[in-house]
C-alpha cells in the first residue's frame, strides 16, 4: 500500500484554473493505477479521473473531459490533476486514491482530501 498526500487545492473564480498534486510514498509508485474522486456536499463521492500503472490509459467522467487532464510522474512519485475551466460545480472535497495495477480503487489507499471551490 501507499499513503498519499494531496495538495493544491483552493479557490479560484469560474472559468479559472487550479493544478492538484497527489505526493505518494513507496519505492512501488510505478506499480500503482492512480485516480482522482471528489465529493461535494451531501453528494456521494464521484470518479473524476484515472490513468493505469503504465501511464498508457487514462480515464475521465464525462463532466471533465476537455477540462481535466490527469498526468503522473513515477520519479517524483505523483500524480497530478489540471483543472481548467472550472465551474461552480466542480467545487467539491477532491481525493487521491491509488490500486495496483488494475482499476479497483476502493482497495486502495486514499489520501485525507483536499478542497476546491469555485466561485461564480
Amino acid at each position: 500500500q501507499v499513503q498519499l498526500v494531496e495538495s493544491g487545492g483552493g479557490l479560484v473564480q469560474a472559468g479559472g484554473s487550479l493544478r492538484l498534486s497527489c505526493a505518494a510514498s513507496g519505492r512501488t509508485f510505478s506499480s500503482y493505477s492512480m485516480g482522482w474522486f471528489r465529493q461535494a456536499p451531501g453528494k456521494e463521492r464521484e470518479f473524476v479521473a484515472a490513468i493505469s500503472w503504465t501511464a498508457g490509459n487514462t480515464n475521465y467522467a464525462d463532466s471533465v473531459k476537455g477540462r481535466f487532464t490527469i498526468s503522473r510522474d513515477n520519479a517524483k512519485n505523483t500524480v497530478s490533476l489540471q483543472m481548467s475551466s472550472l465551474k461552480p460545480e466542480d467545487t467539491a472535497v477532491y481525493y487521491c486514491a491509488s490500486s495496483y495495477r488494475a482499476y479497483d480503487f476502493k482497495a486502495g489507499s486514499w489520501g485525507q482530501g483536499t478542497q476546491v471551490t469555485v466561485s461564480s
